[in-house]
């Protein structure tokens, strides 16, 4: 191990009379415990008092994926305090590569490295076998880490899915919000009703599960004032919202209903009771894309329904026909 005035001159390059002064960079993702916050600084701050390193400054990205920079606000803070000449450091100390980043394109960790070292700020992996000394070793050395964090990424997220897929068609949601007129609720391990979660809160005990229960009773009847309009009265989703915003009934977040609110109600079969998962395909935070319907998961009568199978079959029926006339009515206008 290099002594101090080695390790001086290998981390910033400076004259051995400079002062040591350091930014530390922690990550904690949801994917492994191991990486907590706190186990992070430990290690950090004993590679720093080892070698005479003042640590002035800490960024933390608390519960943050390390696939995507707009995930990361500490991150992209350090970023620009470096890149406009405000950090008041000389090296940067990161547990290891994957805490860096597990970004899919390697060169994109790279780059982030790239713009600290082109200011003068060198990145430095404390946990990490190697020194980030610009040789070839350490080149090859970290490309292989930054690839095998990018596939550890993909590699959790096909286990995840797998797991995901699972547990829908036992029945339960692994959505986040449920919608206007429903609310989440969790079920213990022993199937025991528990507590309903509010908008934003998370199970905390592994073995808990989610269900959709309806929420309160003003939304559940406007969910089915909705149905009735439609199929009984033969009412456009238009008309429906406009009649609705003229009750003063309100949509999620006190927003006022649309068109487009009142068809995501009239086509969601979760109203109907039924679990359906995987409508979307968005891998490691990339574009949604739609799946084609025998990709969809679906898991029948899993919940506890808001409108009956016969009105909402009807309302998809009624749905279905519309649109069919609307796309005949685009045919014959671009045939002129």
């Amino acid at each position: 191990m290099p002594d101090l005035q080695q390790s001086r001159n290998l981390v910033i390059g400076r004259a051995e009379t400079a002062a040591i002064r350091a930014a530390q960079y922690v990550r904690m993702s949801t994917d492994h415990q191991d990486y907590s916050i706190e186990n992070q600084t430990d290690v950090i701050g004993a590679y720093a008092r080892h070698r005479g390193i003042e640590i002035v400054r800490s960024y933390a990205d608390g519960g943050r994926s390390g696939l995507r920079l707009e995930d990361r606000p500490a991150l992209k803070e350090l970023l620009q305090d470096v890149q406009r000449g405000l950090a008041d450091f000389d090296v940067i100390l990161v547990h290891d590569v994957s805490r860096w980043g597990r970004f899919q394109d390697i060169d994109e960790s790279a780059y982030y490295e790239h713009l600290c070292k082109r200011s003068g700020i060198r990145v430095v992996y404390c946990a990490e076998s190697f020194e980030n000394d610009d040789g070839l070793i350490s080149a090859l050395v970290k490309s292989l880490k930054r690839a095998m964090a990018g596939e550890y990424s993909r590699e959790l997220s096909n286990k995840v899915f797998v797991g995901q897929c699972k547990l829908v068609r036992e029945g339960f949601w692994q959505g986040a919000q449920p919608g206007y007129g429903l609310r989440r609720a969790l079920v213990g391990a022993d199937g025991s009703r528990k507590a309903v979660l509010l908008r934003g809160e998370r199970k905390n005990i592994q073995s808990d599960r989610v269900i959709l229960v309806p929420g309160p009773a003003n939304e559940v009847e406007t969910v089915r004032r909705i149905f009735r309009s439609f199929v009984g009265e033969r009412k456009s989703a238009a008309e429906i919202a406009r009649e609705l915003v003229a009750d003063e009934v309100t949509y999620r977040e006190g927003r006022p209903w649309n068109k487009r609110a009142v068809r995501t109600i009239l086509t969601s079969d979760k109203y109907a009771g039924h679990n359906v998962f995987n409508r979307v395909a968005r891998k490691l935070n990339g574009k949604p894309i739609p799946n084609a319907r025998e990709l969809w998961v679906r898991s029948e009568n899993a919940f506890q329904p808001i409108v009956g199978a016969e009105l909402f079959a009807a309302a998809r029926q009624r749905d279905a026909e519309e649109r069919g006339a609307q796309q005949r009515h685009r045919d014959h206008q671009a045939l002129g």
